[in-house]
């Protein structure tokens, strides 16, 4: 009985199973929902769901498939190709696009091509690494000669399904000495049905005789803004929002790979509930990032040389979360941001506008010799900061310095200054710290050095700059000092933004001076001797006084031409037109004097 029932238990077939005869197995009964563990062990990362799948699709390659293009039009193809470029790039991508590109055949395409819009005969086995043709090796994990060997014994051999036989070596540059030394004699004489892709991120560690046999592509970092265009493109697609300032933050860190970007991207967008955008603040939050207006103001503060102010800014940032180590990292690309604005202008400075002409203004300011030495002082202090056991405490330490370097002279403008027995100062607010130091000359001279310095008779006071809070302050200034050329160019060719103690912000009139904020800078600073940020924006500005003598003039003008007696006069002398407008001078009569009254005829009479 037992046994019976032992029987009916076994099932007559596994359901999982087709029948022998073609049919369709079974329909499986409908499952239920699937648990949310499931649904996140099924997800495709952003990385792999929008990877290339056309050379079209590469961002940021146009050089090399241009000429990867011309190539194969004109069946000049290479038996060897070297991809080198950063992390994330594309190398691997564009490997298999290429061994998709040579073995490309369709119904009516019988040739390789770049042209990869269709899905070809071979396309899907090579997309999911299952060709029989295509081999791809990772030499990061098979870096030995037998690899090597194993992997070329086959050369020899035609393909069997596809045209080529392509060998795609991933991380070539991690291949042993012998491995390579396996690899060359193949390369130097492949057979004609086989072609060789190699990538890699070091390409110096590469043996030149490797590279002098292949065609290097050397891929390039990706820029922001086209990082930003495929961030707004998944973004789209993917029915999430984010804030372009966040995006711009994502393609700033990524720093040219798009893989990073993308990964980052993918972190970003679970920031937020669904169906919420996800604030530029909230990925600074997430990448550890410290707000890049707010380190350009604490640049600034450092190059004013106002130590304690930067110190609080900085402890501001740090309690927001930012990573000391990033702060420095921001200066250094803010020292970096105004040299090259000081050298190129700032569009040459691949950030928000308002940013750019804020640094601008910095390096318009301050010589080139001075950013350098900031850059070296910024550079050592970054060191410090990562090896400091207190990297808090090293960042105080480090602007502290800077700030006082900001405002030091030179060596050779202390040397000159030295030698004409003028005092050298520094320090934040141009005083020297040390005021009572002496500085020994070569040869013994520090002592008559002292002596020529106490003998210097005293300048003439400096304008305070607290007295120019305005803007007509300042044209007061310039005309007091008879710089008559700065005065017509300010008052042609600046339109106020903004004007306090230490810094101006103006919008530039067409046709303005492109060294019209240094001479400012340098007058300003000699008449008040205080440092002064002048930074020129996009727009906002108010009229130049040039503007606006012009709009009341034309104003003026055009009430009097509405005037009913003047359009009578022109009415009755046809032609004649208004040439120019003056105030007449009314004469003042003399105080308790009556006006006179003209006699009327009757009384003559």
């Amino acid at each position: 009985m037992a046994a019976m029932v032992d029987d009916e238990e076994i099932p007559e077939r596994d359901p999982n199973t087709g029948d022998i005869f073609g049919d369709a197995a079974p329909a499986a009964p409908a499952a239920s929902a699937p648990a949310s563990g499931e649904e996140s062990a099924a997800y495709t990362v952003i990385a792999r769901k929008y990877r290339p799948r056309t050379f079209e699709d590469l961002y940021g390659q146009e050089a090399m498939v241009r000429t990867l293009r011309n190539a194969f039009a004109s069946g000049r193809i290479a038996h060897a190709f070297m991809l080198t470029g950063v992390r994330g790039v594309g190398k691997t991508t564009t490997a298999r696009l290429l061994a998709r590109a040579l073995n490309y055949e369709t119904a009516t395409v019988h040739e390789p091509t770049l042209d990869l819009k269709e899905e070809g005969l071979h396309c899907r086995a090579i997309i999911e690494g299952r060709h029989m043709d295509v081999l791809e090796l990772d030499a990061a994990s098979r870096t030995g000669v037998n690899d090597i060997r194993e992997l070329l014994d086959g050369v020899r051999y035609a393909p069997v399904e596809a045209r080529y036989k392509v060998y795609i070596i991933d991380e070539v540059h991690m291949l042993s000495t012998g491995a390579f030394n396996a690899l060359l004699k193949t390369l130097e004489e492949p057979p004609p049905h086989a072609k060789f892709i190699f990538a890699t991120t070091e390409i110096r560690k590469v043996p030149v005789t490797i590279l002098s046999r292949t065609q290097r592509f050397d891929l390039r970092r990706v820029e922001p803004e086209m990082l930003v265009k495929n961030l707004e493109m998944i973004c789209e697609n993917e029915g999430a929002r984010v804030e372009a300032e966040g995006l711009m933050l994502i393609a700033r860190a990524a720093e040219g790979s798009v893989r990073d970007g993308q990964s980052m991207l993918d972190q970003a967008i679970v920031q937020a509930e669904p169906g919420q955008t996800v604030t530029a603040a909230t990925i600074r939050d997430m990448l550890g990032l410290a707000d890049r207006a707010q380190t350009i103001g604490l640049f600034e503060q450092l190059m004013r040389g106002q130590a304690g102010e930067a110190i609080e800014t900085f402890r501001t940032l740090y309690g927001y979360g930012a990573n000391p180590d990033q702060v420095m990292l921001d200066l250094l690309d803010h020292v970096h941001g105004a040299s090259v604005a000081k050298a190129i202008g700032p569009q040459a400075l691949v950030m928000p506008k308002e940013q750019a002409q804020r640094l601008a203004a910095i390096g318009a300011a301050v010589s080139a010799g001075v950013l350098s030495r900031l850059w070296q002082l910024t550079l050592k202090a970054y060191e410090e900061v990562r090896r400091a056991p207190d990297a808090a405490a090293a960042v105080d330490m480090a602007l502290i310095r800077m700030a006082y370097a900001a405002d030091l002279p030179g060596p050779e403008e202390a040397l000159k200054k030295l030698q004409a027995g003028e005092p050298v100062t520094g320090g934040p607010g141009g005083g020297g710290g040390g005021g009572g130091r002496a500085v020994q000359a070569p040869g013994g001279g520090g002592a008559s050095a002292v002596a020529r310095q106490t003998m210097v008779q005293p300048q003439a006071s400096a304008e305070p700059m607290a007295q120019l809070a305005s803007f007509e302050d300042i044209l007061a200034l310039i005309e007091k000092k008879r710089d008559i050329t700065l005065k017509l160019d300010i008052e042609r060719f600046v339109r106020p933004i903004s004007v306090r103690p230490g810094a101006i912000e103006y919008e530039p009139a067409p046709g303005a001076p492109r060294d019209l904020a240094q001479r400012l800078v340098a007058r300003l600073r000699e008449w008040t001797g205080e440092r002064w940020l002048i930074s020129a924006q996009g727009g906002g500005g108010a009229e130049s006084l040039w503007e606006k003598q012009k709009r009341e003039q034309r104003e003026v003008r055009a009430a009097i031409e509405q005037d009913p007696f003047v359009q009578s006069v022109m009415q009755a002398f046809p032609g004649a037109e208004i040439v120019g407008i003056r105030q007449a001078v009314q004469p003042a009569a003399a105080e308790g004097e009556a006006p006179p009254v003209e006699a009327d005829d009757e009384d003559e009479d």
